[in-house]
């Protein structure tokens, strides 16, 4: 469902700025910065990037993945 929502012209040019960095929507940048800020509101011991790069790898296509590889175990 989509809803229109008044936001500041500096803040839309921002989001707008960034969509295009990112390969977004104006509406999916201002979302992900929704989803980002909550993220860190429920967990304020994790630093922001942790939460950011976590939103984004989990809306990655799984056949995208690398496989974890613990340091201890070398892929032979």
């Amino acid at each position: 469902m989509a809803v229109a929502v008044r936001i500041a012209d500096d803040l839309y040019e921002q989001a707008r700025s960034e969509a295009a960095a990112e390969h977004r929507s104006i509406a999916g940048q201002i979302e992900f910065w929704a989803k980002v800020g909550r993220a860190a509101l429920d967990n304020p011991d994790l630093p922001i990037d942790f939460v950011a790069e976590s939103l984004v790898s989990l809306a990655e296509p799984r056949v995208l993945a690398t496989p974890f590889v613990p340091r201890g175990n070398k892929v032979r």
